[in-house]
């Protein structure tokens, strides 16, 4: 198989895991250890989180609802503190990947779940609240061909949808791409369609698949 693009999703993949974060606030406030993610699990296509990436509810309705969830679940949590430890750090072997494989003449792309910007001090594409953070991911977004952000597609991962879009907006057949992502939900559909998924869970080990895959150094 001749690959011609690589698709990365954003978030545990171009950066940190967020979850790593969740995990720190968990025991901050002394909850059940990955608590965001089993209230995230509940209803995954209808609740707090699933509506604020389609940019249907707002960070202000984000914030009650998810608290809501927390609370039918025994535990007292804002939506909001969640919100605020989201941006995980970039990991600058992944951006000096995307740099090689440009040069290598690969169409590189990016498909990210994400929330609606301009609330409770959300900045751009990477949910970031530093604004020097925010010129860095804006820097990276620049790199790819395209970019599909849930919150302003009003589809997200893992609707078969968002990843026909992408194909159809960069004219590629899905067996044409390489898929990254860090949750296996999201890699599962795209491997459907015919992707080559890979997923990640560390830099180095994303960088060690890919490279063997495409035939090429990228570590």
């Amino acid at each position: 198989m001749t690959y011609t693009t690589v698709i990365f999703d954003f978030g545990g993949v171009i950066t940190a895991s967020p979850f790593e974060a969740f995990n720190r606030l968990e025991e901050e406030r002394g909850l059940p250890r990955d608590f965001v993610r089993r209230v995230n699990a509940i209803n995954p296509d209808g609740n707090a989180w699933a509506k604020f990436e389609r940019a249907e509810i707002d960070a202000a309705a984000f914030d009650t609802l998810f608290a809501e969830e927390a609370r039918a679940l025994g535990h007292a949590l804002e939506g909001e503190a969640v919100l605020a430890v989201i941006a995980g750090a970039v990991r600058p072997a992944m951006v000096a990947a995307l740099d090689t494989l440009k040069d290598r003449g690969f169409t590189i792309a990016c498909i990210t779940n994400n929330v609606p910007g301009g609330k409770m001090g959300i900045r751009g594409a990477g949910m970031t609240r530093s604004e020097e953070t925010a010129s860095e991911v804006a820097a990276i977004m620049a790199r790819f061909e395209h970019v599909i952000e849930s919150s302003k597609a009003g589809v997200r991962k893992p609707d078969p949808r968002i990843y026909q879009m992408m194909c159809e907006r960069l004219e590629v057949e899905p067996g044409e791409c390489i898929y990254l992502d860090d949750l296996g939900i999201n890699c599962k559909p795209a491997a459907q369609l015919g992707m080559h998924a890979i997923k990640v869970t560390s830099g180095e080990q994303a960088l060690a698949d890919l490279s063997a895959v495409l035939g090429i150094s990228l570590a």
